[in-house]
């Protein structure tokens, strides 16, 4: 194999360009040429790409986000546009493809394996709910940024004696919302995979406040609910100051923590290491700290990650 591309795709997230980085360099020194596609799956089809060579992923380790950016593209989800993007790569001479995102793009890059194109996947999806992965790609940076920022809000949840909702990122998973709760010492934690009786935590935030506790944090999952709606009701049944605070895609960027970059590094080099051995239509993965490969058909048809551990510590710890 002496040319390869790589694209990010789907939603970014910090540590996509420590991962390239690591993916460029690890090429470089097979004699690999690699591109990288512009925009994702969009940039594949219109051939829009750059030649990443030492120079082009020099200084990005440290930059959030993707250098390479991200776009969605209804059209790559036909096949004719699948079938397009074959031929494109076919027509650059591209002999295989590394794809960087979540079950979307996945599911996108398992599509280009079974029209008989080379490909690996790497997990990136702060959600952290892909199968066969212990962390994700910019799981830990997001939980980082949720963590700082709670922290700030706690100084003047205490200042003002108020509760505050704080409505994290997670529409189908509550990952973010229960880890960051337990880091934090919020008070409760909202997540999909739970149900909540709202009268039960107003019933025991009245009996804080009676005890003299007077503020408290409530970290919400996006899925679950609106966060203005549950501060409205926490407000009309106690009738205590609630306040919100969303902190939508201030999770998904910042530079990288140590252990996405660590993370990073370690699948772009599996990655280009698979498609240069032939061991193809697979995804890079963390298991119990090993970099281990799974074939895409089993990531994409596998149950998402269960979150049950991170909700028993919550439960145990009284959140």
């Amino acid at each position: 194999m002496k040319k390869i591309g790589i694209l990010t795709s789907g939603g970014d997230c910090s540590g996509m360009n420590a991962c390239i980085r690591s993916a460029v360099r690890t090429a470089l020194r097979l004699n690999v040429e690699v591109v990288g596609f512009k925009k994702g799956y969009l940039g594949l089809m219109k051939g829009d790409y750059l030649r990443l060579d030492s120079k082009a992923v020099s200084g990005i380790m440290h930059r959030g986000g993707t250098f390479l950016q991200s776009a969605r593209s209804p059209e790559f989800r036909t096949t004719e546009g699948q079938q397009n993007a074959v031929k494109m790569l076919s027509e650059l001479g591209i002999e295989g493809l590394i794809v960087l995102g979540g079950d979307g793009s996945l599911s996108g890059a398992l599509a280009l394996k079974k029209l008989g194109f080379p490909v690996v996947g790497i997990p990136a999806s702060i959600d952290n709910d892909i199968p066969f992965t212990d962390m994700s790609l910019g799981v830990d940076t997001a939980l980082n940024n949720i963590i700082y920022a709670v922290d700030c809000i706690k100084d003047t949840a205490s200042s003002h004696a108020r509760a505050f909702v704080i409505e994290v990122m997670g529409r189908n998973s509550g990952y973010l919302a229960s880890v960051a709760a337990i880091a934090s010492g919020a008070e409760f934690a909202l997540v999909p995979e739970r149900e909540f009786d709202l009268s039960e935590i107003c019933q025991q935030l009245r009996q804080r406040f009676e005890e003299g506790r007077d503020n408290a944090i409530i970290i919400l999952a996006e899925g679950v609910a609106k966060g203005q709606d549950i501060a409205d009701s926490i407000k009309d049944a106690i009738g205590f100051e609630t306040r919100v605070t969303v902190l939508g895609h201030y999770q998904r960027g910042g530079a990288p923590t140590v252990f996405d970059r660590l993370l990073a590094s370690r699948l772009g080099k599996k990655s280009v290491e698979l498609l240069v051995s032939g061991n193809h239509g697979m995804m890079a993965g963390l298991s119990c700290n090993t970099i281990l490969a799974t074939p895409l058909e089993d990531v994409l048809k596998g149950e998402k990650r269960p979150q049950d551990e991170m909700l028993r510590l919550a439960e145990v710890l009284g959140i």
